[in-house]
C-alpha cells in the first residue's frame, strides 16, 4: 500500500485559513477605521457648521442689543423732547392767563378798596388790601366770588387801621386767599 502523508495538506489548509482570517480581520479593521475616521469627520463638520451658527447668531444678537439701546435713547429723548414741548406749551398758554386774571381783578376791585400785595403760589393767590369800609370789603368779596376765574375766596384777616388822612378817619387792612380757576381750561382739556 502506498502511504499518503495529510498532514502537509491539513498544515497547508490551516495556514491559509489563518492566513484568510488575517487578511480579512486586517480588512475589517481598515473599514472599521475608515468608518471611523468617515463618522468622525462628519460629526466635526457638524459640529464646525453649529458653531458657525452659533457666532452668526451672537453677531446678529450683538447688533440686535445695539439696535435696542439706540431705540432706548433714542425713545428717552423723544420723552425728554417732549416733556420741553409740554413745558413750552403751558408757557404759552398760560402766557395770557396771568393778563386775564389781573384784568378779572381789576374788574372785582370797587372803588376805595386798594391792593398792598399780590402772590400767586400755583393756583392759589393771596392778597394784602385796604378797604376804607367793610361794606367795600363785603362787595369785593361778592364780586370774586361772582368771577369766573375764582373760586373758594376766602377772607383770611380784617384789622383795622388809622388811614394816613385824618378826615376819611379809620381804613380796614385785610389779607385775603382765592382759588384760581380757568373757565377756558375746562373746554381747552375736552378739546384735546
Amino acid at each position: 500500500m502506498a502511504q499518503i502523508n495529510l498532514l502537509p495538506w491539513r498544515e497547508r489548509l490551516r495556514e491559509e485559513r489563518k492566513r484568510e482570517f488575517l487578511t480579512i480581520m486586517v480588512g475589517v479593521l481598515i473599514i472599521a477605521g475608515g468608518l471611523i475616521f468617515l463618522v468622525d469627520r462628519y460629526f466635526r463638520s457638524e459640529i464646525n457648521t453649529q458653531i458657525a451658527r452659533n457666532d452668526f447668531i451672537r453677531t446678529e444678537i450683538q447688533q440686535l442689543d445695539e439696535r435696542v439701546s439706540e431705540i432706548n435713547q433714542l425713545q428717552q429723548q423723544k420723552q425728554e423732547i417732549r416733556a420741553r414741548m409740554n413745558v413750552i406749551q403751558n408757557l404759552q398758554g398760560s402766557r395770557p392767563v396771568i393778563v386775564r386774571i389781573f384784568d378779572e381783578l381789576v374788574r372785582a376791585l370797587p372803588q376805595g378798596v386798594y391792593f398792598s400785595r399780590i402772590q400767586r403760589e400755583d393756583t392759589t393767590m393771596s392778597i394784602d388790601g385796604v378797604a376804607e369800609s367793610y361794606a367795600m370789603l363785603t362787595e369785593l368779596m361778592r364780586r370774586l366770588d361772582s368771577s369766573d376765574w375764582f373760586a373758594e375766596a376766602d377772607l383770611r384777616i380784617i384789622s383795622a387801621r388809622e388811614n394816613q388822612r385824618a378826615s376819611q378817619g379809620s381804613a380796614n387792612s385785610f389779607t385775603l386767599s382765592l382759588t384760581l380757576e380757568s373757565p377756558l381750561g375746562n373746554e381747552e382739556e375736552e378739546g384735546f
